[in-house]
């Protein structure tokens, strides 16, 4: 049996086990947001569709599978699906800053190499995809902090009814905080992880701490990071402040 659909079947009796229904439409979604991102990226190919454009569509479209197709529509996911795409939308004007101050898209010398047998001119924006790749990247954890914290909330809301808009609001960005360490993290050794081999290459050319840090493709990664990282931290507040308002509102009306 073939490795691949080994580990795929692992994974789906262990969610099923683990999780029952919602598991197993946990497991589904994971071919529904790749199908999402395969048709994202045939789009892209094509000149006359602008990459950024897809990339917020394909966003939205990726938070309604994660949120509304594996937990329903509720509370909880409606907070953290607005909460999501006004972070992303403030993210890709950040990040569109960024990429054209640093002028980072592109490849890096290191690949000259892999792609020297191939045309460089294919008529397609690389600032744009960089970007497009940056909110691919981030999207996962701005969408878990953001449903993490609306779920907490609600609790909250529940477990002390009395509870005042302010401390509501204060407790979200109490839960952000715990969460946005650990996702960081998770962001920071996920590149490591990914670009370890290229690190070794990097000492055994012995490149200097300045080469490294100056290279494009180290400097791309970090500010992949870095980008995903304020997505992160932006979202803490924006999801605490609309949980706050939106479940004392509903309470009252």
């Amino acid at each position: 049996m073939n490795v691949l659909i080994l580990l795929a079947l692992i994974l789906l009796v262990l969610m099923v086990w683990i999780g029952g229904k919602q598991g197993l439409r946990s497991f589904l979604s994971l071919f529904m947001n790749f199908g999402v991102f395969f048709f994202t990226l045939a789009l892209m190919l094509n000149p006359d569709f602008d990459p950024i454009i897809l990339t917020f569509i394909a966003s939205a479209l990726i938070g309604c599978i994660s949120l509304f197709f594996i937990n329903e529509v509720n509370r909880t996911t409606v907070i953290a699906f607005i909460s999501t795409m006004i972070t992303i939308s403030l993210l890709l004007v950040f990040i569109v800053f960024v990429s054209n101050t640093l002028m980072i898209q592109g490849f890096g010398e290191e690949e000259t190499e892999a792609i020297s047998g191939y045309s460089l001119y294919i008529g397609i924006d690389f600032m744009k995809i960089g970007v497009s790749v940056i909110i691919m990247s981030t999207i996962g954890a701005i969408m878990d902090v953001a449903i993490s914290i609306a779920a907490s909330m609600q609790e909250m809301r529940k477990q002390y009814p009395l509870i005042k808009k302010t401390e509501l609001y204060h407790s979200g960005i109490d839960i952000g905080r715990d969460l946005l360490s650990t996702d960081t993290n998770t962001l920071f050794f996920a590149f490591f992880g990914g670009y370890l081999a290229l690190l070794i290459w990097f000492k055994d050319l012995s490149y200097s701490v300045g080469e490294i840090v100056n290279s494009k493709i180290f400097s791309s990664e970090m500010m992949l990071i870095f980008c995903a990282g304020t997505g992160i931290a932006v979202v803490i507040p924006i999801t605490s402040w609309i949980s706050a308002n939106y479940l004392l509102k509903e309470d009252v009306d």
